[in-house]
């Protein structure tokens, strides 16, 4: 049960491989010519994976900024977890020893992968939900560490590099469109990104972003009379073809 658990969460997780590790080299090297090794990338990829804030965290770094520089940035990048993470209370709840790792390891592109609850039929959700976590973190840690032994040997450029994490999140937001029914979120989003974008610019908008998208998501949730989706007692939704499930309606807990 836990081996087809691990494969279906590593078939889930082949999307992101390629683009953590690629952006994770870039990562690597941008630290490596800004003076910190093989162990700085590996730390700061393991402890943080925080992703375009690791890519913020190199210039504050070289910059030496203060503490509370370096805390209030963080708070303003990362501020959108706080938004999406609500969302995934109800699924990570009676996650146990899960838990704590779940909430750390729920990146854009692990949200993105398992915010539906799409579970394979004949996996636990839990234990399908941490190893998706996990292998996307051991792919951003490992492109984190060949970027720094790259950056030791090879002459790079890293000008523009940090617009690496930007083409991640435009090629999520890209599958999501093409696969997704309804579109409303996604343009409600977006809408909402350009009007703060002109109302409060470049350095202050995201923040008022995430409210205006929550409350309006909000409001359209309302006036539809929109539900959420179900879930099985088990935490899945529909089967997408585990193979070696149980049955159906007993679930895999």
């Amino acid at each position: 049960m836990t081996g087809n658990t691990v494969r279906q969460a590593f078939i889930r997780s082949l999307p992101v491989l390629a683009g953590y590790v690629v952006l994770g080299i870039g990562f690597g090297i941008l630290l490596q010519k800004n003076g910190y090794g093989v162990l700085w990338a590996f730390a700061m990829s393991a402890l943080m994976f925080a992703g375009s804030m690791q890519f913020v965290g190199v210039s504050l770094l070289a910059g030496g900024a203060s503490l509370l520089t370096t805390a209030l940035t963080t708070l303003m990048v990362n501020a959108r977890h706080l938004f999406y993470g609500i969302s995934m209370i109800s699924r990570y709840r009676d996650a146990g020893r899960k838990k704590p790792y779940l909430i750390f390891a729920l990146t854009d592109e692990t949200y993105s992968l398992v915010v539906d609850g799409n579970v394979p039929e004949g996996c636990d959700p839990h234990s399908f939900y941490f190893f998706v976590s996990l292998f996307n973190h051991c792919y951003w840690v490992a492109g984190g560490v060949i970027g720094a032994l790259l950056g030791q040997v090879l002459p790079f450029d890293t000008a523009g590099i940090e617009f690496s994490m930007t083409a991640l999140f435009l090629s999520v937001f890209t599958e999501q469109w093409i696969t997704a029914k309804n579109h409303l979120p996604a343009i409600t989003g977006v809408a909402a990104a350009v009007v703060c974008l002109l109302l409060f610019g470049p350095d202050r908008f995201l923040i008022p972003t995430m409210l205006a998208i929550t409350a309006l998501l909000t409001l359209l949730r309302r006036k539809t009379g929109a539900e959420p989706p179900t879930d099985r007692p088990d935490g899945q939704t529909e089967p997408d073809g585990c193979a070696g499930g149980t049955e159906q309606e007993g679930g895999a807990a």
